[in-house]
């Protein structure tokens, strides 16, 4: 029984073509997203790091049990 995963179809479709688009040339398909970045830097996602929070200040806002 074959049975294929309609998300891999599509994912294993997009890669197709964009390998297509850029002659299976990986540097060409990295120059075109590093200029997409630079075009639209308002959809990066920022995983900067966050400051740290303490455990005692994390346990001020806590709820005691039992009560």
């Amino acid at each position: 029984m074959s049975h294929e995963d309609p998300i891999v179809a599509e994912i294993r479709a997009i890669r197709e073509e964009l390998s297509d688009r850029f002659g299976n040339d990986v540097g060409a398909l990295c120059d075109f997203l590093a200029e997409r970045e630079r075009e639209h830097p308002e959809r990066l996602v920022n995983y900067s790091a966050k400051p740290p929070v303490s455990v005692a200040a994390a346990g001020k806002n806590r709820r005691k049990r039992g009560r």
